[in-house]
C-alpha cells in the first residue's frame, strides 16, 4: 500500500475517538506536521473530515452517507447463502435464514434437508414468532422498551403443550437468549421438530438476521441437535465477519 494512503487511512480510525488537532494528528502518524497537514486537506477536500472552528478535525459527513450507502447496499441472503450451503452439507438438516421486518419475523433463504423427511417452511412466510429460534433471537436483541412492547402485543397460540404460554414467560426467555447469545424451539411449534439457532451480527454488534438448523425427532434428538450448536455459531460468525467486513473465526475442519 502507498504510504500516504497508509497514513490518510490512519487518520480516519484516530478521529473516530474524536476531535484531534494537527499536532495530535502528526504526533499520531510520527510525521512531521506540514505532512499532517497536506493529509487532512485532502481528506477535507473530499468531505472525508472537517476542521471545526477551534481548528481541531473531526471525521466528515461524507464518509457517514458512504456508510450508509454501503450498509443499504449489503445482501445478508446473498452474503448467507454459501455459508448456509456448506452447513447444511456438513450436519445435512434444514437451514433458514430469517429477518425482523415491520413487526414480524420473515424466513428470506432456505436449504432443504438431505433426509426424506422435511420441513414445511417457505421463503418470505412469517415464523410463528412466540416460539421459533430464530425469532428468538431477533427479538431479544430489540432495545428493552421496543421487546417489551412487542411481547405484550403478541397473541401466545398453544401450538403445542411446549408453546410459550404468555408475555411474562416470553420475555424471559429472550432475557436467556439475550444473555447466552443462542436459542432453541423444542418441539414449541410442531412437536416433532426441534430447532437451534444462532444471531448474524452486523458492524455495531447488532442482530441483523438469525440462522437456524431444524431437524424433525425422528432422525434427530435434541441433545445431537445441540452437538451441532458450536458449527451453527461458527457459520454464523463467518457470516457476520463476512457482512461487516471483518475477519471471519477459522472454522474447523469436518469429521470424517
Amino acid at each position: 500500500m502507498s504510504q500516504t494512503v497508509d497514513r490518510a487511512l490512519r487518520i480516519l480510525p484516530l478521529l473516530a475517538e474524536g476531535p484531534a488537532n494537527l499536532e495530535q494528528v502528526a504526533a499520531r502518524l510520527g510525521v512531521h506536521k506540514s505532512t499532517a497537514l497536506r493529509l487532512l486537506r485532502t481528506l477535507h477536500e473530499h468531505g472525508m473530515v472537517y476542521r471545526q472552528q477551534d481548528q481541531r478535525y473531526r471525521l466528515g459527513t461524507r464518509l457517514f452517507a458512504l456508510a450508509q450507502q454501503a450498509a443499504e447496499n449489503l445482501d445478508v441472503r446473498e452474503i448467507a447463502h454459501p455459508h448456509l450451503a456448506a452447513l447444511n452439507e456438513r450436519c445435512g438438516h434444514t437451514v433458514h435464514l430469517a429477518v425482523y421486518e415491520d413487526g414480524e419475523v420473515l424466513y428470506i433463504d432456505k436449504v432443504e434437508s438431505r433426509y426424506p423427511v422435511r420441513m414445511y417452511s417457505r421463503i418470505g412466510k412469517p415464523v410463528a414468532i412466540t416460539v421459533a429460534a430464530v425469532a428468538k433471537l431477533l427479538l431479544a436483541d430489540l432495545p428493552e422498551p421496543e421487546r417489551r412492547a412487542v411481547a405484550e402485543r403478541l397473541d401466545y397460540p398453544a401450538y403445542t403443550a411446549r408453546s410459550t404460554p404468555n408475555a411474562a414467560a416470553y420475555l424471559d426467555e429472550l432475557a436467556t437468549v439475550r444473555e447466552q447469545g443462542w436459542a432453541t424451539d423444542f418441539g414449541g411449534h410442531e412437536e416433532s421438530i426441534n430447532c437451534i439457532g444462532a444471531p448474524v451480527r452486523g458492524t455495531d454488534g447488532r442482530t441483523v438476521a438469525a440462522c437456524s438448523v431444524s431437524a424433525p425427532n425422528v432422525v434427530v434428538g435434541t441433545a445431537e441437535l445441540l452437538e451441532l450448536l458450536p458449527l451453527l455459531r461458527r457459520t454464523a460468525d463467518a457470516i457476520s465477519a463476512e457482512y461487516s467486513g471483518t475477519t471471519p473465526p477459522p472454522l474447523q475442519k469436518a469429521k470424517p
